[in-house]
């Protein structure tokens, strides 16, 4: 196991998270791109991670990058840790959840997007759930 908050076994995972979600979130797999309903989406309100729920990106902080994938400039702060990651014979910068260690994706730096940190995180949509701003407001009033 992990030194994560959020400690599930692998049953305990799959029997939360669809195969496909088990298969990024947990094996750090990633979904075919062009694929996720986020790609295109402009709601207001947060991306929180589909394993755990913790709150991970800002809608206004979600751009086009016309990757195939869906794109933010920055996590909610403290939500998102990094790894290096070797896979593949290349160097990348891997994103997970702080709060369960599900896979999220890579950030990329340097892309030339017209973000306030020119960074580009790539997500796995199927990674995420959304919560309206609506739905948001509702649940820090109660």
């Amino acid at each position: 196991m992990s030194n994560y908050p959020v400690q599930k076994s692998d049953e305990e995972w799959r029997a939360v998270l669809s195969p496909e979600q088990f298969r990024v979130l947990r094996e750090k797999g990633t979904e075919r791109p062009g694929t996720s309903k986020f790609n295109g989406f402009h709601e207001s309100g947060v991306y929180n991670c589909a394993g755990c729920d913790t709150p991970l990106y800002k809608s206004s902080t979600k751009f086009d990058a016309h990757c195939g994938w869906p794109a933010f400039y920055e996590g909610v702060p403290g939500a998102i840790e990094t790894h290096t990651d070797t896979s593949f014979g290349m160097k990348r910068i891997e994103i997970t959840c702080k709060n369960c260690g599900g896979h999220l994706g890579h950030v990329f730096e340097g892309e030339g997007y017209n973000t306030p940190t020119d960074k580009r995180h790539c997500v796995n949509g199927i990674s995420l759930k959304f919560t309206p701003a609506n739905e948001e407001a509702k649940e820090s009033k109660a």
